[in-house]
């Protein structure tokens, strides 16, 4: 279950983005978010 909430979070981000450089704030973003959820 949480690798296929990590892999959609992943998409979420890669598909949201437009440019280059906001793949790296999307990726960035969505480590984060799944920080957070691994942390509780």
């Amino acid at each position: 279950m949480k690798k296929t909430s990590m892999a959609l979070a992943v998409l979420l981000a890669l598909s949201a983005c437009n440019t280059i450089s906001g793949v790296g704030e999307d990726v960035s973003n969505g480590a984060r978010t799944v920080q957070g959820w691994i942390s509780g």
